[in-house]
């Protein structure tokens, strides 16, 4: 498989998805049509810059901050000690990160997922993000912080689109997340659905959720609240006792082909899928196959949940991190191709990992 087709066709594919979806806003519609114009250029610059012998990829992570305020059950970015209660000084700046996002727009990145830590401690990131109208952010927040200041700020700037954590219904969601987050969900579901704010989910899958999530229920319950996108995310395990944990093959089977029966069905929402089928993809789509990792101190990683880097882009250009060594390392050498036991690759092998990055 072309996996540069793959992913293009993929983020038109979410594109037009989501202009149907919202067509009763004009408002939201009218922002997603100036958007799908932006992204065709996009991938007009990334085919160029394919031609010039480098691969850009259509997305980008940004983990914009290391603090967070949940100490979730099973968090891979506090297992790695990416995450913490308080996060040190050095983080990147508002500035710094405008021009991250700028050097993206120039290259034809055209998703960036705002991370963390909790990404809504960092409003000064957000608004400067909010400036960049051809660029897509979907940001990954626990919602403890969505406040009226930030439902205004996302009224102003539709391409910050906030993307909920939930594990499934109120007994799943508390058990991880803490008693009472699931009503705050609830709550600010609502409310951004009466302002007719575009929002979405973003759902852990594990083998002890994976029926409750995929189920009609479930999307019921999203869809009728206002949730337009929902990722499906694979449970990473932080400990070998979790193992059990991690989707298998047959349980990403599984999750694949619900989300192709979703997309059928339900055109009122889009449906995301991470890391989504490697295999009919030709494998992982990190270290800037399909997307890449930027930490909140500026190293340029393969991705979260592969916390190892061999350059920095405060140091750096976006562009040069994209010819990291560490990336074509395993690009080249065929470790994103190998198949694992559930989760992701480059986790099982971590130790590989860092041996190449400290080369």
């Amino acid at each position: 498989m072309d996996i540069q087709q793959y992913l293009t066709e993929g983020v038109e594919a979410i594109v037009k998805d989501a202009i149907r979806a919202t067509m009763r806003d004009p408002k939201e519609s009218l922002f997603m049509a100036r958007f799908a114009a932006a992204s065709k250029h996009a991938s007009l610059r990334r085919a160029e810059n394919e031609k010039a012998g480098l691969h850009v990829p259509s997305y980008l992570i940004a983990s914009i901050t290391s603090s967070c305020n949940l100490h979730c059950a099973g968090c891979y970015s506090r297992a790695n000690r990416a995450t913490e209660d308080c996060a040190p000084v050095q983080q990147l700046s508002a500035e710094q990160w405008q021009s991250i996002f700028r050097q993206a727009e120039e290259l034809g990145i055209s998703f960036i997922l705002l991370a963390g830590g909790e990404p809504m401690l960092r409003r000064d990131v957000l608004e400067a993000a909010g400036q960049m109208k051809n660029l897509l952010f979907p940001i990954f927040t626990n919602g403890s912080f969505l406040d009226r200041r930030y439902v205004e700020l996302f009224d102003r700037s539709r391409n910050l689109i906030p993307v909920m954590s939930i594990e499934g219904g109120r007994k799943a969601t508390d058990a991880r997340r803490g008693e009472g987050v699931y009503d705050r969900l609830i709550s600010h579901m609502e409310t951004l659905h009466d302002r007719g704010l575009l929002f979405g989910a973003s759902v852990t899958v594990t083998t002890e959720n994976l029926d409750e999530v995929l189920s009609d229920a479930f999307v019921d319950s999203l869809s009728e609240r206002g949730c337009k996108v929902v990722f499906y995310i694979e449970y990473v395990p932080v400990t070998d006792e979790a193992g059990h944990l991690a989707p298998g093959d047959a349980e990403r089977g599984r999750i694949r082909d619900r989300i192709e029966q979703l997309r059928r069905k339900r055109g009122e929402m889009v449906f995301v899928s991470f890391p989504g089928d490697e295999k009919s993809s030709g494998g992982c789509l990190a270290a800037g196959r399909g997307f890449f990792h930027i930490n909140s101190h500026g190293g340029a990683e393969p991705c979260p949940f592969s916390p190892y880097s061999d350059m920095n882009v405060a140091e750096t250009s976006l562009r040069e991190a994209l010819r990291s060594e560490l990336f074509l390392s395993l690009r080249e050498g065929g470790h994103l191709l190998e198949d694992h036991a559930g989760g992701c690759v480059l986790y099982e092998k971590r130790e590989l990992v860092e041996r190449l990055a400290n080369r």
